[in-house]
């Protein structure tokens, strides 16, 4: 009779076990990613990590070395400016970043990297151009506000599976890979167009080698045999998909360097319709610490 009286609490504990493991196990919704980012913004330009909520072990590198959190760029940031750019992937747990952010008396591009398990953060990756010369060249004058291309919300028809998104935006360094956007049959939309460190290299009113890049798809690019990439979000309901890439030695500059860039995809309808990258002059074959 003692256990038929205890049942009815065993039972009350067990369901809030299980009502608690849930609530652990709830995915970031948008605004939750979101938040992630503005809470870490914040405690940057203030240099304090300590109200983050970090899960135990949580890492954090800045470009590609990991260093204790509230070092690096921590010490240094200053104020946030007005351009920043989001990437919030709900089924992968991943928040993203793009972000101009002052630095003593000049701006610097930021990158930020954010895994979300159970509410909290367990890994941080971040990227920072200091200066045009670490970025090869930097127009932060173009980086005022976040584009009005990557702001629009495919309508439902023409919005992509997960997997489609990867597999069009992967077009892109297939295209580089090979020297040939045209061989490698990269989807670009009519206008489309490539911002790189806020200079539009490609589309209209570019700036590389003008008239001849305004095609996108048909510009002349480099060959880069040795790129190699990494999906680091997708953010499905906004038709983007966040890639990191190592552009291969001899990419920029003497045979030891690289460029490494975080470039972001809007597709839909089968197309990619623009490209916006932050990228840094580093050392090749420099594993990102993450890969």
């Amino acid at each position: 009779m003692r256990r038929l009286a205890l049942l009815p609490v065993i039972l009350a504990l067990m369901l809030a076990a299980c009502a608690s493991v849930h609530r652990g196990s709830e995915a970031c919704d948008r605004a939750c990613l979101k938040g992630h980012i503005d809470r870490y913004l914040a405690a940057l330009v203030t240099h304090d990590p300590s109200h983050l909520p970090l899960v135990k072990g949580a890492r954090f590198t800045e470009d590609t070395h990991e260093l204790p959190l509230g070092s690096g760029f921590w010490k240094s940031a200053t104020r946030l400016e007005s351009y920043r750019q989001d990437f919030l992937d709900v089924r992968g747990g991943t928040a993203g970043s793009l972000a101009v952010v002052q630095e003593g008396d000049h701006p610097a591009l930021f990158v930020l990297r954010l895994k979300i398990v159970g509410g909290r953060i367990s890994e941080i990756e971040t990227m920072v151009v200091h200066s045009p010369k670490e970025g090869a060249f930097m127009d932060v004058d173009a980086l005022r506000t976040a584009s009005p291309a990557m702001a629009i919300v495919p309508p439902a028809e023409q919005r992509e599976s997960r997997e489609r998104l990867i597999d069009i935006a992967s077009r892109y360094p297939a295209g580089l890979k090979v020297g040939s956007f045209v061989a490698a049959d990269t989807p670009f939309a009519p206008g489309a167009y490539r911002f790189e460190n806020g200079r539009r290299m490609a589309g209209p009113g570019c700036s590389f080698r003008p008239p001849s890049c305004e095609d996108i798809k048909a510009q002349r690019i480099p060959t880069l045999a040795e790129i190699s990439y990494r999906v680091a979000a997708v953010d499905e309901e906004m038709g983007i998909v966040w890639l990191r890439l190592d552009f291969g030695a001899g990419s920029i500059g003497p045979k030891e360097n690289a460029l490494h860039a975080w470039e972001a995809f809007k597709v839909y309808g089968g197309q990619i319709h623009a490209v916006e990258a932050f990228m840094k002059v580093m050392p090749a074959h420099l594993p990102s610490g993450w890969d």
